[in-house]
């Protein structure tokens, strides 16, 4: 696998990757509710976190059917296969690969068969000490069957002979460091739990009286449950016929949290709700002090499709610059598994994007973007509005550079394929023949976000990593290929 470029659509992408997201509802009054299909648009709401793969596993209180492929949500799945995803438990999962290489056999929920009967285990996130902790469990004799940091944890619940498998929960994750979000399903029980630090969201829902876990409050919406609050950092949510009780905080180091800050720049969906923040109110603001920051003189502001409009639409009020729709997304791409030549690579940009020419001709354009990873679509996108008139491109991103890698769960590439961190800003600038570039500080960032900068991880713009890493760290720590 190339760490250096993935591939969507049969084209490079020039963003950085959610690894997955995470479903899981349990319904005490017993198929009240066809929860596959409830876990079916749930995982739809969920779609922009993980294009690799999707999987459903239901618990009929006896066994665990599970049904996952290669592919979207909705290629995933049929009325034939759900029909046949009958529980009162459901958890669901759509991936984009960190740790573990994107083949059906690492695709989730995985299933794990043990002495106490069956669980299902549907993680986000990437576990830092995953490498020396499967060494351990392989010299003791445990076999592993994917190259997933899940499956370590799966093994660890396994292990534990405690009666209780929250008490196993508990067991398992006081050895396992790095961020994780988790939701797990037994025959009679549904599991959430969260990172010390909170790094990767995890929220409750509840559907009349079914209890629903969820990456992002988006998916809530879909299937017309209420949001009820976050699962807290450090904590172990239990459901079972009885309701939902808090079953154990284990707090960082100081009490510390720090959710990801790239959740509200890119990864989640603008209407979702993260620890109370609107992500489309802080994409808005970020737009905003982007615009006091960095104002330009111009005619027209345009966002880059879509993570980019919002942010565009806040620079546009605060610099009283008019906003006009000035690039098209092709909507209808689906995926394609034409090979990545370079007669394809040179028309990446114009099968998802289009530039409209009587809407930018003649123009002085502010262009604003979430983000640049490497500038390889940045310079393309500058171009096509070039060719299609404009006079200048002024580029605005609502995110500082970014210089550093994660570690926890997004897939970024070593610092020397991240343009931020081996170029200026003039150097950047003329690598994507802009007529000017700025970036959003740090500081306006995280006020956009409206969260203090202790409650936030910004290593990828700072190197400030609140879990220690190794050096040597990365997210292919033990790939076997």
């Amino acid at each position: 696998m190339e760490e250096t470029a993935r591939y969507n659509n049969g084209l490079i992408e020039d963003k950085l990757h959610e690894e997955c997201g995470i479903f899981g509802i349990l319904d005490p009054n017993h198929n009240r509710y066809d929860l596959a299909r409830t876990a079916y648009f749930g995982l739809f709401a969920l779609q922009h976190r993980g294009q690799e793969s999707a999987g459903i596993a239901v618990s009929n209180g006896e066994d665990i059917l599970i049904h996952k492929n290669m592919g979207l949500v909705s290629e995933v799945f049929d009325d034939s296969i759900l029909d046949k995803l009958k529980g009162i438990i459901a958890t669901g999962h759509v991936r984009y690969s960190t740790t573990g290489s994107s083949t059906l056999t690492n695709a989730q929920p995985l299933v794990v068969r043990y002495y106490k009967g069956s669980m299902a285990l549907s993680h986000n996130g990437n576990l830092i000490n995953a490498n020396e902790i499967r060494k351990r469990l392989e010299e003791s004799g445990t076999i592993f069957q994917t190259t997933t940091d899940s499956e370590v944890i799966a093994n660890l619940i396994a292990r534990e002979r405690e009666d209780l498998v929250e008490d196993a929960v508990k067991n398992a994750i006081k050895e396992i460091r790095g961020s994780y979000a988790l939701v797990i399903m037994t025959s009679d029980k549904l599991i959430g739990v969260r990172d010390p630090y909170g790094l990767k969201p995890l929220s409750i829902g509840i559907l009349d009286d079914c209890y629903v876990l969820s990456s992002e409050t988006c998916a809530f919406d879909t299937i017309g449950a209420d949001f009820v609050r976050d699962v807290k950092p450090g904590e172990i949510v239990v459901i079972d016929k009885n309701g939902l009780r808090s079953h154990h905080i284990n707090k960082s180091p100081g009490g510390k949290n720090a959710i990801c800050a790239f959740e509200y720049v890119y990864f989640a969906r603008p209407d979702s709700i993260l620890e109370g923040v609107s992500v489309h109110i802080s994409r808005f603001k970020a737009g905003k002090y982007l615009a006091r920051e960095s104002p330009a003189d111009a005619d027209l502001v345009i966002g880059v499709p879509d993570s980019g409009i919002v942010s565009a639409m806040g620079y546009s009020q605060e610099s009283g610059i008019p906003y006009g729709l000035g690039l098209i997304k092709n909507r209808y791409v689906g995926r394609t598994f034409i090979s990545p030549s370079k007669q394809i690579r040179e028309i990446e940009v114009k099968i998802k994007l289009n530039a409209m020419k009587p809407v930018i001709e003649g123009k002085r354009i502010v262009m604003v973007d979430d983000s640049i990873v490497r500038g390889t679509t940045s310079g393309k996108i500058v171009q096509m509005l070039k060719d299609a008139g404009a006079k200048e491109v002024h580029v605005r991103v609502s995110s500082p550079p970014i210089i550093h890698s994660c570690y926890y769960g997004i897939d970024t590439s070593s610092r020397r394929e991240l343009i931020g961190a081996t170029h200026s800003i003039k150097e950047i600038r003329d690598h994507i023949n802009a007529d000017s570039l700025a970036y959003l500080s740090l500081d306006g960032l995280i006020k956009s976000i409206g969260i203090s900068a202790e409650r936030l991880c910004t290593a990828c713009f700072n190197g400030v990593y609140p879990i220690d890493v190794s050096k040597e760290s990365n997210k292919y720590l033990y790939e076997k290929c």
